[in-house]
């Protein structure tokens, strides 16, 4: 019960603010969790479900006590959004490992014009949808911008768990979002994180490309039938 209490009240001084410890080490656990999905690693998931827990703490405001009095319905929402979907990935990623992915959980791959153009309606039409469920919630204004970065994590989520490799492209579109809004409301641990993650998802998104050009290009046999024959 101590290190709960001294867990959910510490808080570091930052010139004349603090940050509340709970969104620092959050964020902290969120960016071993994109190390890990970007090396392919098992492991990411339950580090990234452990960073999730803490941050849906932060993000419900005053509920659980924070610096910032500001509350981001999609914020909270989409933690546990991450959770469950992270249930998933972890348990699709476990089935995956084989000779074939070079020691890690996937094979990455392209998602196709038609789940393209499914995550892009998606996006837009989940967006408009959550932007007035969220105002009437008395989410952190402009609305629209936490709506965003709620369906962009959860289909950059989903596309993660599939091995696709243009989920790396909708956290940069979240990112773009996602940075001014944490900024504006106070939340600068997130901030600064989601802006240093900007430049880590593309990072990521070359990674994952080149895996996919590596591990999904056909073995080459070391000789031909006839020749093999002539040898023999």
């Amino acid at each position: 019960m101590d290190f709960l209490r001294w867990l959910f009240e510490a808080q570091i001084p930052v010139g004349g603010s603090v940050l509340v410890l709970r969104e620092v080490l959050g964020n902290i656990f969120g960016l071993a969790s994109a190390l890990g999905g970007m090396r392919r690693k098992v492991w990411a998931w339950p580090i990234g479900i452990a960073g999730n827990l803490l941050l849906l703490t932060v993000f419900l405001g005053n509920v659980f006590g924070a610096a910032s009095p500001a509350t981001l319905w999609g914020q909270a929402g989409r933690q546990v959004m991450f959770i469950s979907v992270a249930a998933y990935g972890w348990y699709r990623w476990r089935q995956g490992p084989n000779a074939g992915t070079h020691g890690s959980a996937i094979v990455p791959g392209w998602a196709g014009p038609k789940a393209r153009f499914g995550l892009a309606a998606a996006m837009i039409v989940g967006t408009a949808a959550l932007t007035p469920v969220f105002a009437s919630m008395g989410s952190y204004p402009p609305v629209w911008a936490d709506a965003w970065t709620f369906m962009g994590s959860l289909l950059a989520t989903y596309g993660m768990a599939r091995g696709w490799t243009e989920f790396w492209l909708i956290w940069v579109a979240v990112d773009i979002v996602g940075v001014p809004l944490l900024f504006s409301a106070g939340y600068f641990a997130s901030a600064f994180m989601y802006l240093f993650y900007g430049f880590f998802t593309l990072a990521g998104f070359f990674v994952w490309l080149r895996a996919d050009r590596r591990e999904s290009r056909p073995l080459r046999p070391t000789a031909e039938p006839e020749t093999a024959g002539a040898l023999s």
